[in-house]
C-alpha cells in the first residue's frame, strides 16, 4: 500500500491531477472480524469522500478467500456501464490461529488480488491485514502502524490517477 512510514500519499501524487468526482470505487470487505473491518472501511470512506469520490459502494463477502471472486464477478457484471468502478479496494483481516489455515487463506487472497491486478483494466488494492493477533490489527487502525483503511484509499486514488494519465498520454 501507499505509505512512507506513516506518511499518507495525496490523491494527486502519482500524476499531479485530481480525482474524477464521478469515479466509482468499490470496497469489497469481509464479515470476519467485523469490528476491525468496520474501522478499516470507515477510514477508506473518509479519505475517498474527502477527495471528492461520490460513488462509493460496499460489498460484503463471508471471508477473505471470497474477495477475488467478488471483485471479478462484480467487474464482469458492470464493465460496460458508464458508472463502472475505477478501482476496487479489498479489505479483510486474517488473524493467525493455531493451524496452518492462516497461511492458506493469506496466500489465496494475496494471489487472487495479484491476478486481478494483472487481468482487470482497473486496480484492485490490497487492504487485507494479515496479523498474528487482534492487538496487531488494532495497531493498524490509526496506531503506530498508521490506518491501513485510509492508506488503501490513498493507494486507490493514486492508482486511478496513474491509469488516467496513461489514457491522456496516448490520446
Amino acid at each position: 500500500m501507499a505509505s512512507k512510514g506513516n506518511k499518507k500519499i495525496s490523491n494527486a501524487t502519482a500524476t499531479g491531477t485530481t480525482i474524477n468526482k464521478g469515479a466509482c470505487v468499490v470496497i469489497i470487505r469481509t464479515d470476519w472480524n467485523a469490528a476491525i473491518l468496520d474501522e478499516l472501511e470507515k477510514g477508506c470512506r473518509k479519505v475517498l469522500s474527502k477527495s471528492g469520490v461520490k460513488n462509493i459502494q460496499t460489498i460484503t463477502v463471508p471471508g477473505a478467500v471470497e474477495i477475488p471472486f467478488a471483485i471479478k464477478s462484480y467487474w464482469e457484471a458492470v464493465k460496460y456501464r458508464d458508472d463502472k468502478p475505477a478501482a476496487f479496494i479489498a479489505l479483510g483481516c486474517i488473524i493467525k490461529g493455531d493451524t496452518p489455515h492462516f497461511d492458506y487463506v493469506a496466500k489465496i487472497v494475496t494471489d487472487g488480488v495479484l491476478q486481478l491486478n494483472l487481468t482487470l483494466p482497473v486496480p484492485s488494492i490490497f487492504g487485507v491485514l494479515t496479523v498474528l493477533n487482534e492487538q496487531q490489527a488494532r495497531e493498524r487502525l490509526g496506531g503506530k502502524h498508521g490506518h491501513k483503511g485510509e492508506e488503501a484509499a490513498y493507494t486507490a486514488l493514486s492508482m486511478i490517477n496513474l491509469v488516467k494519465s496513461f489514457h491522456t498520454r496516448t490520446s
